[in-house]
């Protein structure tokens, strides 16, 4: 069940930040979020009522459920979309990844779990990596501001995430349902995006082409409904540290689609950043005290 979900959530989100790009134009970033997340919302609250699992919550889990859409249906996105306006999408995905670090981070700060000793190498590979991976771009475009702003908000985008991750984490350990959880927490992020978009007197009309639409009901159904769920019920079955592990993927698949879509150009110190952070994240995961259990009962069994 777990490889099944985690496939999912690979190819899902591997293919998503292509949609944002085509999701690039006239159309404000709240906006499209907003209609993102209702098309999303409503398909979640139908299948939650007709299958009878749609629960009520509480007030302080409302609470909770609120902070959670402004983590990871709001505001998070917000810097996704914008950024995609300033660096390559594929680009985007490769920050995102570095999920794992600032999940390790923010599980010790909320839930008192101590990073192993092994994040700190991975964190410097990551940071190392990024660097490396964005090098070239920054010295020929003398550090234009608008690309270190798409880093930077790719990076803050990728911090409202881990947030949510850690806010869904405490839903799951209250015993409370993923899909209902997640239902109430999209409602609440459509709502804040609808109401800044309000605010900011932007047009609600979307951009009636068939890339744009097809990329809306791409990321409404498959991207939210479909992927965040299947992450979501990762990060309660494994923990938000090893649900990230699909963060290790899907920029392979990001960046491959975004080669031929974006015209995204591999040069060295691109393939060098990317395999520095790819290295990082798998380092997290790595199990030395597992290996070293499994060399000496191998040793054990060769000498009985």
């Amino acid at each position: 069940m777990n490889a099944l979900l985690y496939g999912l959530v690979v190819v899902i989100w591997g293919t998503t930040w292509i949609a944002i790009f085509l999701q690039q134009g006239p159309v404000p970033a709240p906006v499209s979020i907003f209609w993102r997340f209702a098309l999303a919302t409503a398909a979640m609250m139908l299948i939650l009522a007709v299958r009878g699992k749609l629960r009520a919550l509480p007030l302080r889990d409302h609470l909770f459920c609120l902070l959670q859409g402004c983590c990871v249906f709001g505001f998070n996105f917000w810097c996704f979309y914008t950024a995609a306006a300033w660096i390559n999408t594929g680009l985007e995905s490769v920050i995102f990844s570095m999920a794992v670090l600032f999940n390790a981070v923010n599980s010790f700060l909320f839930f008192g779990q101590k990073p192993p000793a092994r994040f700190f190498v991975a964190a410097l590979l990551g940071l190392t990596g990024i660097v490396t991976l964005f090098w070239q771009d920054l010295v020929a475009s003398g550090w234009n501001s608008t690309l270190l702003m798409g880093i930077a908000l790719s990076a803050l985008g990728t911090l409202g995430f881990s947030f949510g991750n850690m806010i869904s984490l405490r839903h799951q350990r209250k015993g409370l349902q993923t899909m209902t959880t997640n239902s109430w927490a999209m409602l609440y992020g459509t709502l804040i995006m609808g109401m800044i978009a309000l605010l900011r007197g932007d047009d609600f009309s979307p951009q009636w082409t068939v890339s744009y639409l097809g990329a809306l009901v791409y990321l409404a159904l498959f991207g939210s409904v479909v992927a965040f769920g299947a992450y979501f019920t990762l990060v309660g079955r494994i923990g938000p540290g090893k649900a990230a592990y699909s963060t290790l993927l899907f920029p392979l698949v990001a960046l491959t689609i975004s080669t031929f879509y974006e015209g995204y150009v591999w040069h060295i110190n691109g393939i060098a950043g990317l395999l520095l952070i790819l290295t990082g994240n798998l380092v997290m995961f790595a199990r030395p005290e597992s290996w070293l259990s499994g060399r000496l009962l191998r040793r054990k069994a060769n000498v009985c």
